[in-house]
Formats: C-alpha cells, sequence, structure tokens
C-alpha cells in the first residue's frame, strides 16, 4: 500500500491519495502503519532521495538527470525517457505542449506502457527497487563477499549496515586500492558511511542515494532504500567478478599446460641424459678384446663388478622413475582433455626399452666372457710355465750333444775303446729315444699355445722351433755316428760287459729320476676337492714305487761296484770310469737325494691346495645359504605385490600407505643383496666358478631385486595415477571404492584384467544398457589395441569420463571473450590489466596475431590460441 501512494503522489505531483475527506473506519492494521509512515516527513524525505538517485543512475546513461522528483517528472517527459532506458524498448513519442493535459497524456502514456507489461502499479516501486535480484540473493552476495572482514556481519538490509563498514568492506573486497580497511573505526559510523559514498561515487559512478545522519541515527533504517544503494554495488562489480572468474579460469588453464610442459622438458632432459649414458656404454661390452696378462683382466672384470653395483642400479631407478613420469604425465594431459605427448624422435619408452634391451643384450655374456678369459689366461700361465720347465730341462740335456756326435774319435781308438763308444753310442740312442716323449710334449704344449692365443706364442714358437731343428740335427747325427761306429765294430771286438750293463740300467733309472723330480716339481691347478684329492692319491701310488726303484738303485750301484772290484782284484790300469754311459753314480747319489727331498714338499703344496679347495666349499655353501633364501623372498614378495593390487580395497591413500610399508621393507632388505655381493665376490676372487649348492647366481638375484624394485614402484604409480584421476575428475573415494570393487569381481583369473565378455558384464552390473554399436564404441575407448583385455587403469579412465566433468577449449574460449568484452580479439594491456605477470607473458608469447574483421594493431587471436590448448600443437 505505502509503495504505490509513494509512487502516486510523485506522479500526480504531490497530492496525497488520502484527502481530508477520506475515510479511516475500515482501513486495515497494515494500511494504518503505511499511513503513519508515509505521513512521516522525515521518511518521505529518504524515500524521495533514494528515488531520485536511483532515478539519476539510469537517466545518466541517457544524458539528463533530475532534481525534484514533483517537478520534473510532472511533464511526463522524463518518466517515459526513465522507462525507455530501464527496458530497452522505444514508447510511444510525447506530446510536447505545456498544457495540462499535455502533461497528464504523457504520465498516462508511462503507466499505459507499465500496465502493458503485466505490471501492477502496486508492484512498481519493488520492481524498480530490486532490479538485480531477488532479495535473499542480493544479500547472500553481500554476506559471501563480506565474510572474510571483521567486525562486519551482513544479516539484513537495516541494522546491519548501520556502522558502515559493510559498505567499506564491499569496496575493498574488488577495489583494495580505494580503501584502506585496516584504518577504520567501528565507533565511527558515519565518517565510515560518508567515506565509503564518496568513493562510490567518485570512483565507482554510484549517485550517494542515502545520508549517513539518517541511516545512523534512524533506529531501524529503511530496507528498500538500503536495498536499491546495496544493489549498485552489485551492479557496479558484476562485471569484475565476471571478469575475475574468466580470469581465474584461464590461470588454471594455463597453469596445467605450464607444468605440462615443464614435465615434457624434463622427461626430454632425462631420456636425453639415459640414452647418452645407454649409447656409451654398451660400446663398452661390446667390447671383447682380450687382455695379455691376468692383471689387466682382473682390472676389467673389477670394472664391471663397479658397473653392475655402482653404476647400473641408479640408472635401473632412473629408466623407472622416467615411465612413471612418463605415465603420470600421460594421464595429466588426458584427464586435462590436452592431446597426448609424443617425445622427441628416438625417445619414446619404447625406444628407452628398445636400448636398455640393447644394453643388458650387450651386458649378456660380458661378465662371462671375462671368467672365461681369466681362466684362459690362468691356463696360459700354467702352459707356458710348463713349457719354459721342460724347454729349460731339454736344452740343458742337449746342450753340447752336437759337438760329441760330431767326434771322430773312434778313428782312432782301440778296439776296447771303439767298443766302448759302439756301447756308448747305444746308451746314448736310448737315451735319445727317452728324450723324444719330452720333445713331443715341448711341441705339444706350444701347439696349445698358439690354438690358446698366447700373448707372447712367437717367442714360445721360435724356442720350439729351434729345440726340434736341434732334435732332427741330433737324429741325422746320431744315425751317422751309429753307422761309422759299425763299421768299426767289425774291427773291434771287445766291450767291457759291466760298463754296458751299467750304462743300460743306468741310463733309464737316470731318466726315471729325471721324470720322477719333473713330476714332484710339476704346476697344477684344480677347482675341487676331488681333483686335489685325486692327485694326493696319484702321489701316494707314486711313494708306493719308491722301494723299488730303490733296489734298482742298489742293483745299478753294485754293477760300478764291481767294475771297480775286478779293476782292483786284477790291477789293471784302465780308468774306472764307464766309457758307455755320461751317468755317473755321484749323479745318480745326488739325484736320488733329490728325488727323496722333493717327495715331502709335494706332499706339503697338495696338502695346502686340500685346504684351498675346502676353503672354497664353504665360500660356496655360504653363498648358496644366502641365495637359497633371498631367492624365493623375492619371489614371494613379487607375489604379494600381485596379490595385493588385486586385493587392495579401502581408500587409495590407505592403498597407498601400504604399497609405501611393502616398499620400506624392500628397500630394508638392501643389505642382505649387499652382503651377497660380497660373498659372490669372494668366491670369484678365488676363482670360483660353480656352486652345486644352489640353483641361483648372483645374476638370477639381481636380476630379480631389479624388478622387484620395479614392480613396486610401478605399483606406486599406478596408485597414484589413480589418486590423481580421482581428484582431477572429482570422482569421489566411493565412487573409486566401487570401480575397484566391480573390477576385482569380474577379473575372474585374478591376474588385473578383464576379457571382452567379463567387461561387459561388469558394465551391465553397473546398470549400462548396452546394444552392439554401444559396446564396440567403448571397446574401441579401452582396448584401442584389440587385445582382448581390459587393464583396471582402462577401465579407470572410462568411468572417470562417464562420472566426471572437464574443461574444455570453449570454456576457455568463453573466459578470454569475457576478458576482452566481447571482442574477437584480445590486446596484450588487456592480458596483462587481467592475468598475473608470468601467464600473461606465456599467452602474449604463444597467441597468433588476429587477423578477422575488426583487426587493430597489436590484436591477438584468443581462440586459435585457445583451440591449440586442446588439440595437435606445438603449444
Amino acid at each position: 500500500m505505502i509503495r504505490q501512494c509513494v509512487f502516486v503522489r510523485l506522479l500526480t505531483g504531490g497530492e496525497s491519495p488520502w484527502s481530508a475527506s477520506s475515510s479511516y473506519e475500515y482501513m486495515t492494521q497494515e494500511e494504518e502503519w503505511d499511513r503513519d509512515l508515509l505521513l512521516d516527513p522525515a521518511w518521505e524525505k529518504q524515500q524521495r532521495k533514494t528515488f531520485t538517485a536511483w532515478c539519476n543512475s539510469h537517466l545518466r546513461k541517457a544524458g539528463t538527470q533530475i532534481e525534484n522528483i514533483e517537478e520534473d517528472f510532472r511533464n511526463g517527459l522524463k518518466l517515459m525517457l526513465l522507462l525507455e532506458v530501464i527496458s530497452g524498448e522505444r514508447l510511444p513519442k510525447p506530446d510536447r505542449g505545456k498544457m495540462r493535459f499535455h502533461k497528464i497524456a504523457n504520465v498516462n502514456k508511462a503507466l499505459d506502457y507499465i500496465a502493458s507489461k503485466g505490471v501492477k502499479l502496486s508492484l512498481m516501486v519493488e520492481t524498480l527497487v530490486q532490479t538485480t535480484s531477488a532479495k535473499e540473493g542480493l544479500l547472500l552476495w553481500c554476506q559471501r563477499k563480506t565474510a572474510p572482514y571483521r567486525n562486519v556481519n551482513i544479516q539484513n538490509f537495516h541494522l546491519s549496515w548501520k556502522d558502515g563498514l559493510g559498505l567499506c568492506a564491499l569496496i575493498h573486497r574488488h577495489r583494495p586500492d580505494l580503501i584502506d580497511y585496516s584504518k577504520l573505526n567501528k565507533d565511527d559510523p558515519i565518517g565510515n558511511i560518508n567515506l565509503a559514498m564518496e568513493i562510490a561515487e567518485k570512483h565507482l559512478d554510484i549517485p550517494k542515494m542515502l545520508d549517513a545522519e539518517d541511516i545512523v541515527n534512524t533506529p531501524k533504517p529503511d530496507e528498500r532504500a538500503i536495498m536499491t544503494y546495496v544493489s549498485c554495488f552489485y551492479h557496479a562489480f558484476a562485471g569484475a567478478e565476471q571478469a575475475e572468474t574468466a580470469a581465474n579460469r584461464i590461470c588454471k588453464v594455463l597453469a596445467v599446460n605450464q607444468e605440462n610442459e615443464r614435465l615434457m622438458e624434463e622427461y626430454e632432459r632425462l631420456a636425453s641424459e639415459l640414452l647418452e649414458w645407454i649409447r656409451r656404454t654398451i660400446p663398452w661390452l661390446e667390447n671383447r678384446t682380450p687382455e695379455k696378462t691376468m692383471q689387466a683382466m682382473q682390472k676389467k672384470l673389477e670394472d664391471f663388478r663397479d658397473y653392475r653395483r655402482k653404476h647400473k642400479p641408479p640408472k635401473v631407478q632412473e629408466k623407472c622413475q622416467l615411465e612413471i613420469n612418463f605415465n603420470t604425465l600421460q594421464t595429466k594431459l588426458r584427464i586435462s582433455n590436452r592431446p597426448a605427448f609424443m617425445p622427441s624422435e628416438g625417445k619414446m619408452v619404447s625406444d628407452i626399452a628398445g636400448a636398455w634391451q640393447r644394453l643388458e643384450q650387450a651386458e649378456k655374456g660380458y661378465e662371462e666372457w671375462l671368467l672365461n678369459e681369466i681362466r684362459r689366461l690362468e691356463r696360459l700361465e700354467h702352459l707356458a710355465e710348463k713349457f719354459r720347465q721342460k724347454a729349460s730341462t731339454h736344452e740343458q740335456w742337449a746342450y753340447g750333444k752336437e759337438q760329441i756326435l760330431l767326434q771322430k774319435d773312434y778313428e782312432s781308438a782301440s778296439l776296447t775303446e771303439v767298443r766302448a763308444m759302439l756301447r756308448k753310442h747305444e746308451a746314448f740312442e736310448s737315451d735319445l729315444a727317452a728324450h723324444q716323449d719330452r720333445v713331443e710334449q715341448i711341441a705339444a704344449i706350444a701347439q696349445e699355445l698358439n690354438e690358446l692365443d698366447y700373448h707372447d706364442a712367437a717367442s714360445v714358437n721360435d724356442r720350439c722351433q729351434k729345440i726340434c731343428d736341434q732334435w732332427d740335427s741330433l737324429g741325422t747325427l746320431t744315425q751317422k755316428r751309429r753307422e761309422a761306429l759299425e763299421r768299426t765294430e767289425k774291427l773291434l771286438e771287445t766291450i767291457d760287459q759291466l760298463h754296458l750293463e751299467f750304462a743300460k740300467r743306468a741310463a733309464p733309472f737316470n731318466n726315471w729320476m729325471e721324470g720322477a723330480m719333473e713330476d714332484l716339481q710339476d704346476m697344477f691347478i684344480v677347482h675341487s676337492i676331488e681333483e686335489i684329492q685325486s692327485l694326493i692319491s696319484a702321489h701316494d701310488q707314486f711313494k708306493a714305487t719308491l722301494p723299488e726303484a730303490d733296489g734298482e738303485r742298489q742293483a745299478i750301484l753294485s754293477i760300478q761296484n764291481e767294475v771297480e772290484k775286478v779293476i782292483q782284484s786284477y790291477s789293471m790300469r784302465i780308468s774306472a770310469s764307464n766309457p758307455y754311459s755320461t751317468v755317473t753314480v755321484e749323479e745318480i747319489r745326488t739325484k736320488w737325494e733329490k728325488v727323496k727331498q722333493l717327495v715331502p714338499q709335494r706332499d706339503q703344496s697338495l696338502q695346502e691346495e686340500l685346504a684351498r679347495q675346502h676353503a672354497n666349499e664353504r665360500l660356496r655353501r655360504q653363498f648358496a645359504a644366502q641365495a637359497n633364501v633371498i631367492g624365493p623372498w623375492i619371489q614371494t614378495k613379487m607375489e604379494e605385490i600381485a596379490r595385493s593390487s588385486i586385493e587392495m580395497t579401502g581408500p587409495l591413500e590407505d592403498q597407498m600407505n601400504q604399497l609405501k610399508q611393502y616398499e620400506q621393507n624392500i628397500i630394508n632388505y638392501k643389505h642382505n643383496i649387499d652382503k651377497l655381493e660380497g660373498d659372490h665376490q669372494l668366491i670369484q676372487e678365488a676363482l670360483v666358478f660353480d656352486n652345486k649348492h644352489t640353483n641361483y647366481t648372483m645374476e638370477h638375484i639381481r636380476v630379480g631385486w631389479e624388478l622387484l624394485l620395479t614392480t613396486i614402484a610401478r605399483t606406486i604409480n599406478e596408485v597414484e595415477t589413480q589418486i590423481l584421476t580421482r581428484d582431477a575428475k572429482g570422482i569421489t573415494q566411493e565412487q573409486m571404492n566401487d570401480f575397484r570393487a566391480s573390477f576385482n569381481h569380474f577379473d575372474r583369473r585374478k591376474n588385473g584384467l578383464m576379457d571382452h565378455d567379463d567387461f561387459r558384464a561388469c558394465l551391465i552390473s553397473m546398470g549400462y544398457d548396452l546394444g552392439e554399436a554401444e559396446f564396440a564404441r567403448i571397446m574401441s575407448l579401452v582396448d584401442p589395441n584389440g587385445q582382448g583385455t581390459v587393464t583396471f587403469q582402462s577401465f579407470i579412465d572410462f568411468m572417470t569420463r562417464e562420472t566426471a566433468d572437464t574443461d574444455t577449449a570453449e570454456q576457455v574460449i568463453a573466459s578470454f571473450r569475457i576478458l576482452a568484452s566481447d571482442k574477437p580479439y584480445i590486446l596484450a594491456d588487456e592480458l596483462r590489466r587481467e592475468l598475473p605477470p608470468e601467464q600473461a607473458q606465456y599467452c602474449i608469447k604463444r597467441m597468433p596475431q588476429y587477423t578477422g574483421p575488426g583487426s587493430v594493431p597489436g590484436a591477438l587471436d584468443y581462440t586459435s590460441f585457445s583451440s591449440a590448448l586442446y588439440g595437435e600443437s606445438d603449444l
């Protein structure tokens, strides 16, 4: 009622609808209250002032204003203009006359327009006052904007504004540069209100509709007057708030792109470094050029151990982390509707995996080659030393033999002497034949050294050739001398049988002693307890023959004793020396003593080697005891991880914590691997190359350990990806649990995969009505390569696409259009004004020039830029 009265009074020039003759007999209580309030001069003054300011806020757009409502609206012209500004429509042409009926006609045209829109006159003032939104909506907006400010508690549109802090808070929230809220005093309400109104009028183009004194000194300020004034703030800041929302959306999208670019650059850098390391390492592993000495090959083995224990493990982690980073990046791109990341040529995950496979292929067999080469060099050193010993023995024996065979002493010798020469020559031939086996052994050893590529084979061959040439020469000279002696033998008839018998028996025995000494000093190399025990058994058998050999020795010495006895008995003038033999009694005695001396020495060396082999066996058992525990432990952990990835339920964070605990337990177990590595090194240093007590080699343990570390890291990454997907797509933990439970139920084989039929059943269980065409479409998403199975990650990606909202290029374009004030382009200054400096510069640097209609210098094409964020582009 009161609103109707006020408006009618304004339009009719101030006449009251209630004259003195009006009857109050049938007034309602509300009508009585409205009448009393209407007749209150202070209230009417406040209403007039507020309404005047509100009208001017609209008329200013048409280039005019009013000062006195009764006078300026009396002719109806400015009232019609006000309605045109508010409605945006043209009213009938006004009458321009100054007569009263002209004015009444114009007012009637305004009222007819209002009635044509279905608006009752009694609602006019309420409509004018509440042009922005309903009362509750405006109040909620004020509460939300002023919530962070101290001493402000907006609950209504009358008492909550009396201290002026609410108005100041609204200004500071949107334009903190205009007011210093921290310096305001709650006890100065008039000062606060005037400050807010002055700033609003000067900087925000909001007219001063109210007086501070009226608000402060009135018990209950007029609610609609304050609503009208506050709504002006809403209009003033609505555009800025819309721009702020648009800018926030753009910043969020750009932040996603910048982070993705950083991850791409990081991936490229890590991939390049890892590939470069692999490129440098492969040639080193493929180089199978053997060294010439044991020391050099041992150095190669030490370098390889350092590679396996120090250099490669970090690279295994880098490779695994690179795969994890790549999967995480692809997930981020996918859930933000960005195109998949395509690394530079040669830096795909598959390229890295191929390079790694080539590395392991090169590594495979390298250690075996090193150990085989060490065995070969050890064998070579043994053969070379054996060659030198036999060659030296032969050379000592052959020294001077050619000169003896070249002598022609038989030409002037007596018959006895010639016969002695012949017998002596026969003994030499026997000795020569006995040495044939040694020469053949020397040649065989030299040939084996050549076949094994001995580094000093040239000197061995030269020495062997000299021995063989000398041997051939001795054979020829021996044959010639025999022929000469046999020709002379016909002239000689006497020979000393005793000397001959001595020579025949002493030479073989002498050869036997030399062979025994050679065998007793022979170097040996064994790799097991059984082998050394075999040598010990052979040595015991040799010792058992010594009594028989001693009997032969005494028999030979007795022959010489008999010669001397005969010479003494018959007082012969010939020498007691044996003309048929180069072996003397003293030599036999000396060599026999040497044999007896070498026997215990051989005993000692064999026993020492037996002790070493026992120590090696302890190393084998020690290594096997650990390996037989560590190997099954690794396998068990692999099975637990595989089982947990299928069976885990509950919040993803709890699953992550459980997997982290698994990972920590695995890391804590590392010291057992290191200890096993130490035992493995001791075994290699002891040159132990086989172990019958375990099926696990160090290589098996290393590969299993690396696979275990990689598997737990990948499993953790899968859960991280699920968390990332859940959070980015707004998926609740309950939804994620439902997804996991559904997948596990239809994962029939419990291997982390569903076949197509199980996947169809899973979708049906979740409420999907699937036709063949729709199911085929879904399968193209979850199984694009036609593998016949669906992984949990593919299932999660599909379900999140079905249940979550995503940002789109159209949303970003709409946000830029707001910042550009609906222009099809945007300027650099506008970007710098609306966006943070870093992101503004990001856009300026990447946006192409706008060349469409209405282009101006410096115009930037935000549409192409936004589309590129979601399409194939280098942005």
